[in-house]
């Protein structure tokens, strides 16, 4: 008796069923393409740190670092950490000839749109330390910028490699 009630049931459970349709699937939103965006962002931040060496002022010129960044340059161990970087800063600030101009000629962003890069040419003035003389040097540069929790973009390791000796400023 039992068997006679419970085949309707299962029949009619089946067709219920059979004419469900599942779920779909959930949609994953892609994250914006923000790529043009932030390689903007970085190249305006790298304008603005070129121009702040004018200034002569430390700290704003290390503004541009993230507190744990590194920066390695020619003949040099590495300076690693703000207080580091800053005092390396601090020492070259202190010479009236010196001054700095670094262009970008190229960079990207990772698709993640949280690292990226740079690279350029620089130029330098300075007093030689040892003739004392004013002198001119140029290189190449490669710095890479992480996008920090409040949107900006800071270096996170600077390397800085010369095209030759410093020459005698013209």
């Amino acid at each position: 008796m039992h068997a006679r009630k419970t085949w309707p049931a299962v029949f009619a459970l089946t067709f219920c069923l059979a004419g469900c349709n599942p779920a779909p699937a959930p949609t994953t939103t892609a994250a914006p393409d923000t790529h043009d965006a932030d390689l903007k962002a970085i190249h305006d931040t790298e304008a603005a740190w070129s121009q702040a060496f004018s200034t002569k002022d430390v700290d704003k010129i290390t503004s541009y670092y993230a507190e744990d960044a590194a920066v390695y340059m020619p003949g040099m161990p590495v300076i690693k950490g703000m207080t580091s970087i800053k005092a390396g800063f601090k020492g070259m600030m202190t010479d009236k000839n010196y001054s700095l101009s670094f262009t970008p000629d190229g960079g990207d962003v990772a698709k993640s749109g949280d690292v990226g890069y740079t690279h350029g040419t620089y130029t330098t003035t300075s007093t030689d330390p040892k003739s004392k003389k004013i002198v001119k040097q140029k290189g190449k540069y490669l710095t890479i910028f992480k996008k920090q929790s409040d949107g900006n973009w800071k270096a996170v390791e600077d390397s800085i490699s010369n095209d030759a000796p410093p020459m005698p400023a013209k």
